[in-house]
């Protein structure tokens, strides 16, 4: 996907990555940030925001390391933990710690030797459900990884490919973790006999073909479990018109994979000083608290205030699944390889 250049706040259009008054980000597509936070950080930084979105995470971090000698921008955000060490071990980023680093919540922290990623976001990649599809067949939702492969919730269930989406590479991350390396082949296996539908990217399956989301609706999707967010639920109350007063969709606490989202200074960056001031922005409490309700994930920064709608309708999962860094890193390609091979074929 080509990506497109957006101005954040007011910029001579002269004005590129290499000049020291403009920093320019390079993110993927859900990369969001309130007019007034961006200003205020201009004002304060005497720095011009330009953001550049190229494609979801998978497409941003291959493009990024493929032009790391002469990148596009001086700071990239938006890569988690399931891709994180290719990155490193790219060496698209250099090292900085961030002003403020000390305030991240430690669970979130990565790379502390040498401080080339800034941890910024977290969220939790969780299957959800359409609330109205299970009340009218008079059926439970599903819980966990476990009833996924159940009878009755044959063919609802619809994932992206976890080699080119960052949610569907979380969920299968997720079945790693709990099954074990002997064990994950196995359920995909179930899942895959229990009519699990694969399609490219999260767009599509979440406002195509889940019943559940506006999107979804307006689609005809015919599938009731998605994997998603557990932040998704919130996205539906806050943009419909008139509130409803619950969320049309739930999640299966169940299904849970922490993700980590993180930014960097690039390696070769024109504007490096532009870049750490922005980092720096990153983690102030004011983006923090901006956050939530425009990019849908939740804050690092302790002490960092979450809006009510999160809390009420999009709680983070209390036991997710979690997986070390390096392990990622060390199986992650031949588990995407087999799964490709067990479900794709």
């Amino acid at each position: 996907m080509a990506g497109t250049l957006a101005a954040c706040g007011s910029s001579d259009g002269g004005q590129g990555s290499g000049d020291s008054k403009t920093v320019t980000l390079v993110s993927h597509n859900s990369w969001a940030a309130s007019k007034d936070v961006i200003a205020a950080f201009e004002k304060q930084s005497g720095y011009k925001v330009n953001v550049l979105k190229d494609g979801d995470a998978g497409q941003a971090v291959n493009k990024a390391i493929l032009t790391k000698d002469n990148p596009q921008g001086d700071v990239f955000f938006g890569i988690d933990n399931t891709l994180l060490s290719r990155a490193l071990d790219n060496g698209l980023f250099q090292p900085y710690e961030a002003k403020g680093s000390d305030r991240i919540a430690p669970e979130y922290r990565a790379d502390q030797e040498q401080h080339r990623v800034t941890p910024v976001d977290t969220g939790d990649i969780c299957v959800n459900y359409d609330k109205k599809y299970f009340a009218d067949h008079k059926l439970d939702p599903p819980r966990s990884f476990d009833d996924l492969v159940k009878p009755q919730y044959k063919n609802l269930l619809v994932t992206e490919n976890a080699s080119t989406s960052s949610p569907g590479l979380g969920f299968l991350l997720g079945t790693a973790a709990k099954y074990g390396d002997d064990g994950w082949q196995d359920y995909w296996k179930k899942l895959k006999a229990n009519g699990v539908k694969v399609v490219d990217g999260w767009e599509q399956a979440y406002n195509e073909e889940f019943s559940g989301s506006a999107g979804g609706k307006k689609a005809k999707g015919d599938r009731p479990l998605v994997v998603s967010y557990a932040s998704s639920p919130p996205v539906e109350v806050v943009y419909t018109d008139p509130k409803p007063s619950s969320a049309p969709t739930g999640v299966a606490q169940g299904t849970c994979f922490r993700q980590v989202e993180y930014a960097g200074l690039l390696s070769n960056a024109k504007n490096s000083k532009g870049g750490k001031a922005f980092l720096d922005f990153l983690i102030s409490e004011r983006f923090q608290e901006d956050m939530p309700l425009n990019m849908y994930v939740y804050p690092v920064r302790e002490g960092a205030q979450v809006p009510p709608e999160f809390v009420k309708y999009g709680p983070q999962a209390k036991d997710p699944q979690t997986m070390d860094p390096a392990k990622i890193a060390d199986r992650r390609d031949q588990w995407v390889k087999s799964w490709t091979s067990l479900v794709l074929k």
